[in-house]
């Protein structure tokens, strides 16, 4: 290995201790998807009422999400994400003291605060040290808390729901946290400061409720009525307004600006952005009809449906590696075109299942399609970023981050729809799974469309003076979906 090619040594013990920290965040996301009917049920109240548990902790992080860059710059990264994990640390706590609905929602708004500070600022301060090189191998590491979080947080979710206290949900995260929080005092470099800019209020008085508004809206879509329903079509109109207004105040004020949307004229920030948002339905979309899927016609449990999931997350962390040192050497595109192209194939088996189709065939269908799916992902975190600035970088991780989130959302909002007129008058099992057939074909056809944008995606990247990529985790909305229970089909 030429020295090029080596690790640094710096960039590895950041990236130690932004994983740990991060652990708690991604654990917690899939730990509470699986335990939202035995919430409603443990404290007395709905299941629409139980869904502001992942809704107010969906709408912390899009009201957050957008300060860190200027919050980085002011009081520096490695006391911002000590405060973000205490934030987690304290929400965590208090989620697991919590005495009814309200109280619960409340601290998980809590939560989201520190986690949506937390999600764009790992893979900044690891990027940032890396100066722009190995880009892929660095992501396939950085990702591993994305790649685990699916795999481990329904199983440990469902063990702590059959064995102990729904509160031991919460208190998972916190050695997590405490362990994350120490690494961070010991390990991460003395911040330095430069010129502490001035928040551009305007800026986040116009996007943060634009992402809210969008993120709300799309939430909403799963239940009767579609994107038909007022609480859909108002914050949605509302939030893209006030999304159309942000981007000509921040054109104005450019490097001023809350978050400097000038980086689309970037030719790998705009591309990855592009495809971080149109994959949305053909990855993440799939991630709500697969659970659906075993639970509503095959008549698994959501422990059941978790462990029938596990083969994709373990070709996902197989994967990763490999994909990583591809996408440095052959550069983004053709890494991402291969990627989609597997999760493509490895869906269509599930395009013609029924309710007696053979569940290890689905079980290998699914480790080829997890294969992809971390041949996909890395390429897509770390070319966005190749070719910046220092200064660039937490701009361009708040910008790729808000793109995957809405991304993710709209592809399990369109999905939900489509699966829902499709299970119109079905009265069986297998008019049921004939619905599904349908909308994995909608799904397979988001993933060839995804091929073809992936050519916009720089080829083999050239040596830059400094690069970052926002680590990409499954969007909340999916297990906001598959937790609330089953999506109405009949």
């Amino acid at each position: 290995m030429t020295e090029k090619s080596k690790l640094d040594p710096g960039v590895v013990r950041i990236a130690v201790v932004v994983i740990v920290g991060a652990l708690a965040v991604i654990f917690d996301t899939t730990i509470v998807s699986v335990a939202l009917h035995t919430l409603a049920t443990d404290l007395h109240t709905s299941v629409d009422t139980i869904q502001w548990v992942s809704t107010g902790y969906l709408l912390a992080l899009g009201v957050t999400i957008p300060i860190v860059g200027w919050a980085q710059q002011r009081i520096g990264g490695k006391r911002l994400w000590i405060i973000a994990l205490a934030i987690f640390l304290l929400g965590s706590v208090l989620c697991s003291l919590a005495w009814d609905a309200p109280s619960l929602i409340a601290f998980r708004v809590v939560q989201g605060i520190g986690g949506g500070i937390m999600l764009p600022l790992m893979s900044t301060l690891v990027m940032q040290a890396a100066h722009g090189q190995n880009l892929g191998r660095i992501m396939s590491a950085v990702s591993l808390p994305a790649v685990l979080g699916p795999i481990l947080g329904p199983v440990l979710g469902g063990l702590i729901l059959s064995y102990l206290d729904w509160r031991w949900l919460f208190w998972v995260n916190v050695p997590f946290c405490v362990v994350g929080i120490v690494l961070a005092i010991r390990m991460l470099p003395r911040d330095t400061l430069g010129a502490r800019p001035r928040l551009d209020w305007v800026g986040l008085v116009l996007l943060s409720p634009a992402v809210v508004g969008l993120l709300y809206g799309l939430s909403n879509v799963s239940k009767d009525g579609g994107f038909g329903r007022g609480d859909v079509l108002v914050p949605l109109i509302a939030g893209a307004l006030l999304l159309a207004a942000f981007v000509l105040w921040a054109l104005r004020r450019g490097e001023g600006g809350l978050v400097d949307v000038r980086l689309f004229r970037h030719r790998p920030v705009a591309s990855a952005s592009t495809l971080l948002f149109l994959s949305g339905a053909s990855l993440y979309g799939a991630m709500l009809l697969l659970p659906l899927y075993f639970q509503e016609v095959r008549g698994a449990d959501a422990l059941g449906a978790g462990l029938l999931l596990v083969p994709q997350g373990i070709g996902t962390l197989l994967s990763r590696t490999t994909a990583g040192r591809l996408t440095d050497r052959l550069g983004a595109r053709w890494v991402s075109m291969a990627g989609f192209a597997i999760v493509g194939i490895a869906t269509v088996p599930f395009a013609f299942t029924t309710p007696t189709t053979n569940e290890w065939m689905l079980m290998a269908a699914l480790f080829v399609r997890g294969f992809g799916l971390g041949a996909v992902t890395i390429p897509l975190m770390a070319v966005a970023f190749i070719g910046l600035e220092r200064s660039e970088v937490p701009h361009a991780s708040i910008l790729t981050r808000i793109t995957s989130q809405l991304g993710g959302s709209f592809g399990v909002a369109l999905l939900a729809v489509i699966l829902q007129g499709a299970a119109v008058g079905a009265t069986s099992l297998d008019g049921i799974a004939d619905a599904f057939d349908q909308a994995f074909w909608w799904a397979v056809g988001f993933t060839v469309l995804a091929i073809g944008l992936s050519a916009l995606l720089p080829g083999r990247p050239a040596a830059q003076p400094a690069a970052a990529a926002p680590e990409q985790t499954a969007p909340l909305a999916p297990a906001q979906a598959v937790a609330s229970g089953d999506i109405p089909l009949r």
